[in-house]
């Protein structure tokens, strides 16, 4: 255990050194001024070259010679857990003298422990360089890696940024040649772009297919045809001035005037299209040659008149209904959605919104009243309820007409006990055409009462109410000695205007009278001109 002590004290100074149970004999004189052995010649490294002497116990004079002139704790292997100290080292061969004379280790061992320690030391540059050449070569690598994925992202995003461009000029394109969107609900047929060909010729219609067909029949561009036909829940403008006018019969009725641009593109599709098309022979309204007057004839001199009114006829006719229509002629999807969107629009409040005015839609898009299409269109779409009513009149033995939403029905005197099946069949039938029948317009007139067919009286043979044509004859008759200025005792804006419409009605009635009370108006109207 002494070895042990000094070896301690060595590495670790005095103050490390445990203190003794017993304070140890001194040194004798022998010991304390022992002369120091001869210095040991170097022993190769990898080979201990152990003799007797160094299985001796390790002297003072050994430790002071070993640490005399350096600090052992110093040396560049103190504390090194991956390095094997030299065999030749005075430090590692104190520490190799003690383990071995401790029979810690043979000498054969630390022999071989040296050897490896010495072929580590030889191989550890080559080591070293092959780190640093893997280091270099890894910075190399990842530099590498990082210039090609800078690479691959510039060109994706030259790749991105091309498709950008790309796809922002053929939207370009498209919106400038083609109409793929009209707003939510109304644009999913417009992919459709076959139109009956045959059909068309037969019809002699305009041969179109695709909305830049369409555009150029009108005359307008791609961008301004989709500008007319957009359909908006809320818009900032609209394509119409709403004005109401009142009713006879109380209320008001909601009338839409297109602006100038579609007005133009309503007046073409009139034109080409619906004015061309056939109606039954029961319609009497917005027809050549057809009028309230040949309406009425029909019904005049009969026992029994029945007057039945469809309610919100206009607007009842729906943009699904209107775009049938073209469908049927012939017209593809696409085009007969434009057609539809153009012929129809939405019942609007305006509300104010931050100082912004807003149209927002209140009903779904039907027929204006105040557009040019939408008579003719209504006629179109009433055409099945039409051979409905009149395959019923028939069965009952009546007659049937119908002006715009004036039903009229008329019997002899046996078929009065059939006018209230009449009734209920007609309604059912509307109902299913999708229409309905306002029940506070219906009438039947017996020949005891004036009956009246589209503001006609038929009991005898069409003609204008009595008391109206007394009523234009007691106005000139006051004129001749008052002036006709002052005979304008309900304010009408144009006096003159509104007396000769009425005048032209009578005319269009009664001929006869008509012409008689033109003539005492004219004859006025020289008379101030010459006074």
């Amino acid at each position: 255990m002494n070895i042990f002590r000094r070896l301690l004290t060595w590495l670790l100074g005095p103050s490390a050194s445990p203190t003794p149970r017993s304070v140890p004999p001194a040194p004798t004189v022998d010991q304390e001024f022992q002369p120091e052995p001869p210095e040991k010649p170097k022993k190769p490294r990898g080979s201990l070259g152990l003799d007797a002497l160094d299985y001796l116990p390790i002297t003072r004079g050994e430790i002071q010679q070993a640490a005399e002139g350096r600090n052992l704790l110093a040396n560049p292997w103190f504390g090194q857990r991956d390095l094997i100290p030299p065999a030749d080292d005075p430090r590692t061969q104190l520490i190799d003298r003690a383990m071995v004379t401790q029979g810690l280790i043979a000498p054969e061992q630390l022999a071989e422990i040296h050897a490896i320690g010495g072929e580590m030391d030889r191989v550890r540059p080559t080591f070293a360089s092959i780190e640093h050449q893997a280091a270099m070569s890894g910075e190399a690598a990842v530099q590498a890696d990082r210039e090609a994925r800078a690479r691959i992202k510039a060109q994706k995003k030259a790749e991105a940024e091309k498709r950008r461009q790309l796809r922002a000029e053929a939207v370009a394109r498209r919106k400038a040649e083609d109409i793929v969107f009209l707003g939510r609900g109304v644009s999913g047929r417009l992919g459709e772009r076959e139109s009956r060909v045959a059909d068309l010729e037969a019809a002699g219609l305009p041969i179109l297919s695709t909305p830049a067909d369409l555009a150029q029949a009108i005359g307008l561009s791609v961008a301004r045809l989709r500008w007319l036909a957009f359909h908006a829940e809320v818009a900032t403008r609209t394509h119409y001035i709403h004005f109401d006018v009142p009713k006879k019969s109380g209320g008001v009725r909601r009338l839409s005037a297109p602006h100038r641009t579609l007005a133009e593109a309503q007046r073409w599709i009139f034109e080409r299209i619906v004015s061309r098309l056939p109606a039954e022979p029961a319609a009497h309204g917005f027809l050549p040659g057809r009028s309230i007057l040949t309406n009425a004839q029909p019904h005049a001199g009969r026992a029994i008149v029945v007057n039945l009114d469809l309610e919100a006829f206009f607007p009842s006719i729906g943009f699904g209904r209107v775009r049938k229509v073209f469908e049927r002629l012939g017209y593809s999807p696409a085009v007969a959605t434009i057609l539809g969107l153009i012929c129809t629009e939405c019942p609007r409040r305006s509300v104010v919104l931050s100082g912004t005015t807003y149209h927002v839609a209140t009903a779904p898009r039907g027929l204006p009243q105040g557009a040019c299409t939408s008579p003719g269109l209504s006629n179109q779409v009433a055409r099945r309820l039409d051979r409905r009513l009149t395959g019923l009149a028939t069965k009952l033995g009546l007659t049937y007409t119908r002006y715009a939403d004036d039903l009229t029905f008329s019997g002899d005197a046996d078929q009065e006990n059939r006018i209230g099946y009449l009734m209920a069949t007609v309604r059912h039938i509307a109902h299913d055409e999708g229409f309905t029948v306002n029940e506070s317009k219906t009438r039947v007139h017996r020949r005891n009462t004036a009956q009246m067919v589209t503001g006609l009286v038929v009991n005898d043979r069409p003609g204008v109410a009595r008391d109206e044509v007394r009523r234009l004859r007691a106005i000139l008759h006051r004129a001749r000695l008052e002036g006709l200025d002052r005979q304008n005792r309900e304010n009408h804006p144009n006096f003159r205007a509104w007396l000769r419409g009425k005048i032209a009605f009578v005319r269009m009635a009664r001929p006869e009278v008509g012409d008689r009370l033109l003539a005492e108006l004219e004859a006025l109207e020289e008379d101030n001109r010459n006074g």
